[in-house]
């Protein structure tokens, strides 16, 4: 960074300046177009999208109906961040702060919003995956939801989407997504899971946005973080990649990569069969 930058004395927002996202981000809340939310069938209408903090949610959703919990059942609606979907009234409704996931409860009228306060809402409604020791997986859940801004939001903004590759902010942010590594890497060396023996919201929410990194799906940095050097992430990482609710919930509301994988909207166990975007779409799908 060559050039130097004097902030003025007031800021204000330049729609030019935000890169790749800068349509979908605002200095402003609230809604922008009226919009009323789909609702189905199920006790859980989730609106979301197949990024990490989606996939959270669809991952916990996927795992507890795997259990034979049939009272999980939900409704998966695709909320397109790109078009402004986040913006509409109903949507805001349920979220004001307009970020994925939200999710209505119809069965007890409550509206839950941000990706961890779904988790554990739902975990602790059903009674499952909160881990051997409460504190311990609190504690985790929680440093995932303070670590992962410095890894999407800074290394992951600055490395794959800024308008411009800048040196500073890279270094920056690339030195705390190491840092965080390496607390993950000396955790998993002594742990089966993040809080021991058992499988919980916390190894979801983390494994949502490190795991991933770990295994090369985010940004293509894997090189560049050299990720291959953490032994422990990536046997945690590949051991919950392949639990097939994982690979489900990772399916849903994914409008990108192989169709095979992509299940837009999710109503029924039956759609992973029948209504990915390779059977809906298979002209598509060949070209």
């Amino acid at each position: 960074m060559t050039d130097t930058y004097e902030p003025p004395k007031t800021w204000t927002w330049d729609t030019e300046s935000g890169g790749r996202f800068a349509s979908i981000n605002r200095p402003i809340a609230g809604p922008t177009h009226d919009k009323e939310l789909p609702v189905g069938k199920h006790p859980h209408q989730l609106y979301s999208l197949a990024t990490p903090n989606g996939v959270k949610v669809t991952v916990l959703f996927e795992e507890l109906l795997a259990l034979g919990i049939e009272e999980a059942e939900y409704d998966a609606w695709m909320i397109k961040i790109g078009d402004g979907d986040q913006f509409g009234s109903g949507f805001v409704d349920v979220n004001p702060n307009s970020k994925i996931p939200a999710l209505m409860d119809v069965s007890t009228g409550k509206r839950v919003f941000e990706s961890g306060a779904i988790l554990l809402y739902l975990a602790e409604k059903f009674d499952r995956f909160l881990g051997g020791e409460r504190a311990e997986m609190l504690s985790w859940l929680f440093w995932q939801m303070g670590s992962a801004p410095y890894l999407g939001g800074g290394f992951g903004h600055f490395y794959a989407y800024a308008p411009e590759k800048w040196e500073y902010p890279i270094n920056r942010f690339a030195m705390e997504t190491k840092r965080q590594l390496d607390v993950l890497e000396r955790n998993l060396a002594e742990r089966q899971f993040m809080t021991g023996d058992d499988y919980s919201i916390a190894d979801m929410a983390i494994w949502a946005w490190y795991g991933q990194l770990t295994l090369g799906r985010l940004y293509s940095a894997g090189e560049f973080l050299d990720v291959a050097r953490y032994a422990n992430v990536q046997r945690w990482a590949k051991e919950i990649d392949a639990r097939p609710a994982v690979l489900r919930g990772r399916m849903v509301n994914r409008g990108f990569g192989e169709p095979a994988l992509q299940l837009r909207e999710r109503h029924d166990a039956s759609d992973f069969e029948t209504r990915t975007e390779d059977k809906l779409n298979p002209e598509g799908a060949e070209s």
